[in-house]
């Protein structure tokens, strides 16, 4: 990297087009794979979330209003906790997996704009026992 960026600026990079030999195409991913399965350790879960984001996005329900809703993560970051997976640990949004846990930093409801986490509380208050599916 070091030799690539010296060599931009002095205007010697030379450019190497890729072989088309070996290409392939990814699947598309159904909505199902994008589903978080919270029985697997924080740091998949984590990797789940962040390699789908933002689309198509990782998705777990919950129960708000007495309705479940579906809620696609989009950013997270792992904690220290315990619990039964998808439990909500507390109310700013840490959520157990099968080990450790995360905290959900931002979200998005269907049909609603990204938020922070902090701001979908204001208008959503979650506290424990609350499941994630």
């Amino acid at each position: 990297m070091v030799r690539a960026i010296g060599a931009l600026e002095r205007g010697k990079l030379q450019l190497t087009k890729q072989s088309d030999e070996g290409v392939t195409y990814a699947a598309k991913i159904e909505k199902a794979e994008a589903r978080i399965d919270w029985n697997k350790p924080a740091r998949g879960v984590l990797r789940h979330i962040h390699g789908l984001s933002p689309f198509p996005g990782a998705w777990g329900e919950i129960g708000i209003e007495g309705e479940p809703a579906r809620v696609k993560i989009l950013r997270c970051e792992m904690i220290e906790g315990s619990g039964a997976a998808g439990d909500l640990l507390d109310d700013r949004l840490a959520v157990a997996c099968k080990q450790g846990a995360i905290r959900i930093l931002e979200l998005q409801r269907a049909g609603k704009a990204p938020m922070k986490a902090e701001d979908f509380l204001r208008g959503t208050p979650l506290k424990p026992p609350m499941r994630l599916t």
